[in-house]
């Protein structure tokens, strides 16, 4: 056994899969998770005997040789058992009642994309292009941004000739190349975009980096491809934890950190503070791994510039999100898992113009027999949240309620005796539970400016001192987070 100590804040499952590898690896592992279950936005509550999935509702990385499948077996854990999407999403348009549907077998999403937007192979063909090289790129492990002498040799040694191909197009946006292919007046494929990106981005087509695109719009066709889990989302959760405690790793949940601790240019410990018995202590540690929001980095410690970059970040999204207990009868017949849909087209993608809609199957262990859950989410301005009185936010958060279900009629069967249960969730919600900053939610968006090369690394301005999840690896879900996981592990080994 290693007597290095190692810290993990955080036990969402950038969190979790960090700490496993490293209790793997002989080191001695404690994760400090706030909330009183793990999994962060993937993990899930129960209702009337519905199990809801909290933000997270899909999963990529299960393939044969995918981050997720990768992991499980170097953990020595099963993997989940999960159904491909297909299709991965079936996307309404504003006043169109047959939607776009984002097929897992290639040819037949080509044939949909060439069907619903005529002219648009070439770009299309692009986007495939970018995808095989930059995903041949990304599993050869590259360390990415580089921040020393070893991640830059790390980072060149997955360079190949191939890889130099994605070189004029890197401060490429979305919008560059449909303005390219001469596409940038279709409305239909604009909006498209615009709503599959913001999912994963977080940014519409205009301003999403062409290169984090074309892995965004193509991870759902074979043989990657986007997995509907049986259980729910937290079967992610308790894969790790029992390879983190089968490995030696020990979890804490209810604790939360209330200070990293830093002498010079070395972190030297934690303040840690137990919620149940308001108990607060101080544990010293080799290395502390955040499973954090950048912004909630800077609260724990004392990293001027650092802060500044962070001070200047564009406002990151939040979410409102309404969860649905309802009778089977409400929910169409071959009704798809995943779901969008935008109202208008002059609104905002977000504050209920647009919803992302997730379905319970049955039998996936989501709801009783005859039942069904159904999850609607939009993005929001958090700063709405966060005004006023708590009866300006209760009026606020029942106008949401109210025209999510009103809207959400127009396809599913929601009279009042349908529905068995419902709740909502707003950004204060998510900062209560998650304890991410003012709520937001999925990470930095992806720009030209903040990707890549240009975006935070898991190395932090103190040597012992790391960063994992949605922060440093967006847009990709639990396959993203557990990306920066394993390259974390990867840095702190060769150390």
């Amino acid at each position: 056994m290693k007597q290095e100590q190692v810290i993990v804040i955080g036990a969402g499952i950038g969190g979790l899969t960090a700490g496993a590898l490293l209790a793997r690896h002989g080191y001695q592992v404690r994760v400090y998770e706030q909330a009183y279950v793990a999994g962060g936005c993937a993990s899930t509550f129960k209702r009337k005997g519905f199990t809801f999935d909290v933000g997270a509702t899909q999963v990529a990385g299960l393939e044969p040789g995918g981050i997720h499948d990768r992991l499980f077996r170097e953990l020595g854990v099963e993997s989940p058992e999960a159904k491909i999407c297909d299709p991965a999403c079936a996307v309404f348009l504003p006043g169109e009642t047959e939607p776009i549907r984002v097929w897992h077998d290639r040819q037949k999403w080509q044939r949909e994309r060439n069907r619903q937007f005529p002219k648009s192979e070439g770009f299309w063909q692009l986007l495939n292009s970018l995808f095989e090289v930059s995903w041949r790129f990304q599993g050869r492990e590259p360390v990415l941004p580089p921040r020393n002498l070893w991640d830059l040799k790390e980072l060149i040694k997955a360079v190949r000739l191939d890889t130099l191909i994605t070189v004029p197009f890197a401060l490429m946006t979305v919008g560059d190349a449909l303005r390219l292919y001469g596409l940038d007046g279709d409305r239909r494929l604009s909006t498209f975009l615009d709503l599959q990106l913001k999912l994963y981005s977080q940014v519409d087509a205009k301003a999403t980096a062409l290169l984090y695109a074309a892995t965004a719009l193509r991870v759902s066709q074979a043989p990657q491809g986007l997995y509907h889990l049986y259980g729910s989302m937290q079967v992610l959760s308790d894969r790790l934890i029992e390879a983190l405690t089968k490995h030696g790793g020990k979890l804490y949940l209810g604790h939360r950190v209330e200070k990293i601790h830093r002498e010079g240019t070395k972190v030297t410990g934690i303040t840690i503070r137990n919620l149940k018995t308001q108990q607060i202590w101080q544990e010293k540690a080799s290395h502390v791994i955040g499973n954090l929001t950048v912004q909630n980095l800077v609260q724990l410690v004392n990293l001027p510039n650092y802060q500044k970059r962070v001070a200047k970040l564009p406002p990151s999204s939040g979410a409102f999100v309404l969860y649905l207990g309802v009778e089977a009868e409400a929910i169409p017949s071959n009704c798809p898992p995943h779901l969008q849909f935008l109202y208008d087209y002059t609104g905002p993608i977000g504050e209920n113009n647009s919803l992302f809609v997730s379905v319970s199957q049955p039998g996936d262990g989501r709801a009783p027999t005859g039942k069904a859950t159904i999850i609607a989410s939009s993005f929001t301005d958090v700063s709405l949240w966060w005004k006023g009185s708590q009866e300006e936010y209760n009026q606020l958060k029942e106008k949401y309620t109210e025209t999510a279900i009103a809207r959400l009629s127009n396809y599913f069967q929601l009279s009042p005796e349908m529905i068995v249960h419902q709740e909502a969730a707003t950004p204060r919600t998510f900062a209560r539970y998650t304890a991410r900053a003012q709520g937001i939610v999925g990470g930095i968006g992806q720009r030209v400016s903040t990707f890549g090369p240009f975006g935070f690394a898991t190395r932090t301005p103190l040597a012992n001192l790391w960063l994992v999840g949605d922060s440093v690896h967006p847009g990709e879900g639990t396959a993203g987070v557990s990306y920066s996981a394993a390259t974390v592990v990867k840095q702190i080994l060769s150390s």
